[in-house]
């Protein structure tokens, strides 16, 4: 059975905001990041946050698929953050050196505020 995960993608001072809803395990991470992949395009130019507001789990494979997304996007000379973590989601990024690689911050407006 596949766990349930929300993202739903907004769009401010055209940066690309997916706020994550639920679990995102072994279930439903391939075709959760699959969608975003699509959503997002070519990484050229985009701005992108990653707000994981309501994010309660994230396993090994999502945490891949979040280090990827990034990888490109500084590929591509674009920017990414990751804001509004729970704090079980940023001990965990913490853990894996997430937060070393990617800008964590605490809410959009910040993560906005630095890509402007």
């Amino acid at each position: 059975m596949e766990t349930l995960i929300k993202v739903e993608k907004t769009e401010e001072k055209g940066i690309l905001i997916f706020e994550f809803s639920g679990e995102l395990d072994e279930t439903n991470a391939d075709k959760t990041f699959k969608n975003i992949y699509e959503q997002i395009g070519d990484f050229e130019d985009k701005k992108i946050i990653f707000k994981l507001t309501n994010l309660k789990y994230l396993n090994s494979k999502s945490i891949g698929y979040i280090a990827d997304v990034f990888s490109n996007i500084e590929e591509n000379d674009s920017q990414m953050y990751i804001s509004n973590c729970t704090d079980g989601v940023k001990d965990i990024l913490e853990l894996v050196g997430i937060t070393q690689i990617i800008p964590t911050v605490d809410d959009v407006s910040e993560a906005i505020s630095a890509m402007s």
